[in-house]
């Protein structure tokens, strides 16, 4: 008999063991199994080291990428190609925030109930994006030797319509991964954080206007220079008494470094947490980066930092989405790049902050950059020069949006802003006005 109970325990013991082992295997695969199906050595979905299964498209239907057992197939426009690389990928998924990569997954078609789509099917999922191929083609193309960055969104649905940057590659032919020029497999609109310049004076604008209750009756002297602790803040040239609107519209760095020291690093560095910008959007589960940001107590420094330079690092993304809040009153819609996704509005700033924001950025188009350059467009924009190392050309920046769709343009070691940044802008959104 206690042969028998102790045979009986045994069993149990096992059972339990055994029972045991399952969960963790049930919940290995439900946490686990998308990237077990997704693993390079799976046959079914990849045919040598490269996916077989899959096709990616843009919001309008167009074919971004094909896979099939003789491996991917890209649009047989280079410059489609060329323009859309840093979303869709590279065939040896060197770009870690393309969808080829982050998707591997969706691509695939896996589910935690029939597996992998390929196997019961023959084909994984096809993946349609919001980006148009049209205008990423129109960004590359616009962007011509120069490297830098393009990107548009929707601020009203979340859809983002174009990510652009260069340098770049033809993944249709490219070989091998080295030998690359520095930053080709970065996508620069989510991943980078660079000097912003001028186009910051946006967000110290925004601390002013809601925190210096005078501030439609402030005003500052230009000289072309400005000493604060004993070290000068400096002016390409002589802007002369200027209120809140020339200050912006002229970039007056004098009269911001003034701001930035009235404001105080606290409140600056609150301002910059409030608007996004030390934070990160999720894009269908490809994160942006974050921006950072030094306001130094020493008052010289701040000064700097409230002008855009310093130790600023504004994230792209994150700054376009600031445009789309300031157009929608307050708040915008925040991004993704998976057709049909939910979204959600964030709101940055008071209403009334943006609808004066707003009314300045008509301003600097109408003042200082020509609307007649930027023609049906009502464009509301901000232009930035980013000073660098000392004897490189600095970055031009342009930011601000049109009608639905906010953008941010950089072109590295460009030059000034608005000359040179601005017509690219125009170029992108004029061709969307087209469509």
């Amino acid at each position: 008999m206690k042969k028998l109970e102790g045979r009986a325990l045994m069993c149990i013991a096992l059972a339990a063991v055994l029972i045991i082992g399952l969960c963790v295997f049930v919940g290995r695969l439900i946490v686990n199994g998308s990237d077990w199906a997704s693993f390079y050595a799976n046959a079914h979905v990849y045919s040598g080291g490269k996916l077989a299964v899959g096709a990616v498209y843009d919001r309008n239907g167009t074919v971004l990428l094909e896979n099939d057992e003789n491996g991917p197939h890209y649009n047989p426009d280079s410059g489609i190609r060329k323009g859309t690389v840093h979303v869709v990928g590279d065939k040896y998924q060197n770009i870690s925030t393309a969808v080829n990569y982050a998707f591997r997954s969706k691509i695939i078609g896996y589910n935690i109930v029939t597996g992998t789509k390929g196997i019961l099917f023959g084909s994984g999922r096809e993946i349609k994006l919001t980006i148009d191929a049209d205008i990423s083609k129109v960004a590359y193309e616009a962007l011509g030797y120069k490297n830098g960055l393009v990107g548009v969104y929707n601020w009203k649905t979340g859809e983002v319509i174009c990510m652009t940057s260069k340098p770049t590659l033809d993944p249709e032919e490219d070989e091998a991964s080295g030998d690359k020029e520095s930053g080709t497999y970065i996508n620069k609109v989510l991943a980078s954080a660079d000097t912003p310049g001028s186009i910051f004076k946006l967000v110290t604008t925004k601390a002013a206007i809601e925190n210096i209750s005078s501030i439609d009756d402030w005003s500052f002297s230009c000289t072309g220079s400005h000493v604060i602790d004993g070290e000068k803040i400096t002016c390409p040239s002589v802007h002369g008494r200027v209120d809140i609107y020339s200050a912006l519209s002229k970039s007056c760095n004098c009269a911001y470094a003034s701001l930035a020291v009235e404001l105080g690093s606290d409140l600056m560095e609150k301002t910059v947490k409030d608007l996004g910008l030390t934070s990160s959007y999720d894009l269908n589960g490809i994160k942006s980066r974050e921006g950072s940001f030094t306001f130094d107590t020493y008052n010289y420094n701040l000064g700097w930092a409230g002008i855009g330079q310093f130790e600023d690092q504004v994230n792209p993304m994150s700054m376009m989405v600031y445009m789309g809040a300031i157009a929608g009153g307050g708040e915008a819609a925040e991004p993704y790049i998976i057709m049909g996704s939910d979204t959600k509005n964030t709101e940055l700033l008071k209403s009334d902050t943006a609808a004066k924001l707003k009314e300045m950025m008509r301003n600097n188009v109408m003042s200082n950059y020509g609307d007649g350059n930027y023609p049906g467009l009502e464009l509301h924009a901000k232009s930035g020069t980013a000073e660098g190392a000392k004897g490189t050309v600095p970055d031009a920046w342009f930011c601000g949006f049109s009608g639905d769709y906010a953008f941010i343009v950089c072109v590295e070691n460009g030059g000034y802003g608005s000359s040179v940044a601005g017509p690219i802008a125009n170029k992108v959104l004029q061709a969307l006005k087209a469509k």
